[in-house]
């Protein structure tokens, strides 16, 4: 009865990593074209409402602020602020990561809840204080520094490092033209092979263009509660991954 208790033991164990790793692949396949639809929402709605400021990547904000400066126009403080910000956002879900002391689905999960709790604060600020009625001001300011630390960047690269960006499209065009060339070219491939690299570039480019075009939309009949609907797309994300694990 022992050896059998011991065998069982050593069989239960060997399951839960492997149900572990299968739950967390599915994670690296599945969330990355959500979280880019949610990125695209929140990149247009913050540049349309809150003083042209990008607030889900930063490459935007340096290029503008740059530009700016050279060429003696006014710089929205946001967009420079927005810089030291998201490093202290990225330090902090660090902290948070090494606190929990989590790791895999269950790291995912408590970042997805970070990240959904920040765009609901986003939703909560915008629709009581609006301030989209002063682009420049310092309540638009706010609003727009709180959308910068709700950034997915330190989730992908703490928990689901083999995805790909949501937020940046450069390398996601770029695999899809190369890959592109690659398929209908006769010779042989000048990148590694990779089968899944197009598809993935496709769905994510899909994605933050879909979550453009609905901010679009939601900006010019909605308001500020075009907020609500990046915000209640991470909920659902947050709420599929521990339903899945409930039912089990």
């Amino acid at each position: 009865m022992l050896v059998s208790a011991r065998k069982s033991g050593v069989a239960s164990n060997s399951v839960t990593p492997s149900d572990e790793q299968a739950a967390l692949l599915r994670m690296e396949d599945q969330l990355p074209p959500v979280l880019s639809v949610i990125a695209g929402m929140v990149d247009l709605t913050g540049f349309f409402m809150l003083g042209n400021i990008f607030t889900a990547h930063i490459t935007g904000n340096l290029v503008i602020a740059s530009a700016l400066v050279v060429r003696g126009g006014h710089v929205n403080p946001a967009q420079l602020l927005a810089i030291p910000v998201f490093m202290i956002a990225l330090a902090l879900v660090w902290l948070i990561a090494k606190l929990s002391k989590r790791k895999g689905s269950s790291l995912v999960r408590l970042l997805l809840v970070v990240q959904f709790l920040l765009l609901a604060a986003v939703l909560v600020f915008c629709v009581s204080a609006k301030p989209s009625s002063n682009p420049h001001g310092i309540l638009a300011l706010v609003a727009a520094l709180i959308a910068v630390t709700a950034c997915q960047y330190a989730l992908l690269r703490l928990a689901l490092p083999k995805a790909i960006s949501t937020a940046v499209m450069t390398g996601n065009l770029t695999n899809t033209v190369l890959s592109i060339m690659d398929a209908i070219s006769r010779g042989h491939p000048l990148m590694s092979a990779d089968d899944g690299r197009l598809r993935r570039s496709l769905y994510l480019l899909s994605g933050f263009l879909l979550g453009c075009i609905t901010a679009a939309m939601a900006i010019s009949t909605m308001g500020e509660w075009a907020w609500s609907l990046p915000a209640a797309l991470a909920a659902l994300v947050v709420a599929r991954p521990v339903m899945a694990k409930s039912t089990r």
